[in-house]
């Protein structure tokens, strides 16, 4: 679940639907429950007028995305692989949509793998440093290198690797003690350039050029994909044209998404949904007309693809 953030700085309670000015304000109206309503009255209407469409059609929920993400899309994977049922086309609602509905859709996603470091010193008394090792010390150009380092050149569909230092904790809070470990939280976004191997590969290799005492635990939240070209994507950019009237752009930028489960199954996977402005701030919201062309949309899809 995403945090409120605080209440008091909340129009409205943040788990009470509240509608004011044309806009529907509350904790996930964006992210991404607006694109679950849009969903079902989408379908409602495609199986009214298309009983005998030619496929089938599943919505898929699920609780954990924001969080670790291993009891969620993941399982249902496992139980349809077991089914031997193969998914070929998978429609996100993420709010991927920027100025106006339909104006970006996501083909793919960066792979994201984390990092936690802990380089390890010996604790004393900042006045005596020859009796110490100060480990803030011997990650720093580590640390430096590792920010600076070219990981890859991106292309035509990923922008360049980079790595993110997130967060640093070290010392025992006194001005005249030398910290005994220093530990450090990082995260490299990569594109299909690169691999969770080589990666690890190409930061252990830069760690141990500074001699350090270390320990590194990683954590891949999810592998990069990509939806180049398909049935899914065309039917998407004509529906957008059909009811917005305007040129979608293809794009992999944001963070992750449950598609990173779905791709590897070889379905093709595009996310499309609300304006992304407002989601996890105070007072998130979307418009409800928004929404109506949202469920439009979809149902448009629908109608290219299966009518």
């Amino acid at each position: 679940m995403v945090p409120t953030g605080p209440l008091a700085a909340w129009s409205s309670p943040p788990f009470e639907p509240s509608i004011r000015d044309g806009k529907l304000y509350g904790r996930g109206a964006a992210d991404m429950k607006g694109g679950i309503a849009a969903f079902v009255t989408a379908l409602e209407r495609f199986l009214e007028q298309h009983p005998q469409h030619q496929g089938s059609i599943a919505i898929m929920l699920t609780s954990d995305e924001e969080g670790i993400a291993t009891n969620g899309v993941v399982k249902v994977v496992e139980v349809l692989q077991q089914r031997q049922e193969k998914i070929d086309w998978c429609l996100v609602g993420e709010p991927s949509s920027s100025q106006r509905i339909g104006d970006v859709i996501r083909v793919g996603r960066r792979g994201s793998l984390n990092g936690h470091l802990r380089v390890i010193g010996i604790q004393g008394h900042v006045a005596y440093p020859d009796l110490a090792d100060n480990p803030i010390h011997r990650l720093a150009p580590a640390l430096a290198a590792l920010t600076a380092e070219v990981w890859d050149n991106g292309n035509a569909f990923f922008p360049p690797t980079r790595l993110q230092v997130s967060n640093i904790n070290g010392g025992a809070g006194a001005e005249n003690i030398i910290p005994g470990d220093v530990e450090v939280l990082f995260n490299l976004r990569f594109s299909t350039e690169l691999n969770e191997a080589v990666i690890k590969q190409r930061v252990h290799a830069i760690l141990d050029r500074f001699d350090l005492q270390y320990e590194l635990q990683w954590r891949l939240s999810g592998n990069p994909f990509l939806t180049a070209q398909g049935e899914l994507i065309d039917a998407t950019h004509a529906a957008i044209k059909q009811v917005c009237n305007i040129e979608t752009l293809d794009d992999t930028g944001g963070g992750t998404s449950d598609g990173r489960f779905i791709a590897p199954t070889g379905a093709q996977v595009v996310e499309l949904g609300p304006l992304n402005a407002s989601i996890h701030k105070v007072n998130e919201h979307i418009g409800l007309e928004e929404l109506e062309t949202l469920s439009q949309v979809y149902e448009q899809i629908l109608i290219n693809l299966l009518a």
